[in-house]
């Protein structure tokens, strides 16, 4: 089946370091696919929701998915134009996703903004 996907493109700093595919390298490789696959349903199916899919405010969404040994992990993006921008990922540790790691992300769209 036919699909237009949604470009992905990932936050590169000043200097040129991609932080987030950096981290996705740290991750196993089966978690680097949950990850993708999740990602992947964003650029194909848009709008996802939950469990997949939410909003935290602002022009900002997360992808959510889990990952092995019981954990959870984050990728918070935005839409620039027709592009899905990926500014930060993580590994959740508590319940709600912290307001640092949403601020990081607004502070990272800001540059891209610019």
């Amino acid at each position: 089946m036919y699909t237009d996907r949604i470009p992905v493109i990932f936050f590169r700093t000043k200097a040129g370091a991609e932080p987030v595919r950096e981290w996705l390298r740290e991750l196993s490789k089966e978690d680097r696919r949950t990850v993708g696959t999740d990602l992947k349903r964003v650029q194909e199916q848009w709008p996802v929701g939950m469990p997949v899919c939410r909003s935290v405010g602002n022009g900002l969404w997360e992808v959510r998915s889990n990952l092995t040994g019981n954990r959870i992990a984050r990728l918070i993006f935005f839409f620039d134009d027709d592009v899905v921008v990926v500014l930060h990922g993580f590994v959740k540790k508590t319940r709600k996703t912290s307001a640092s790691d949403v601020e990081l992300a607004r502070k990272r769209m800001k540059e891209v903004k610019r």
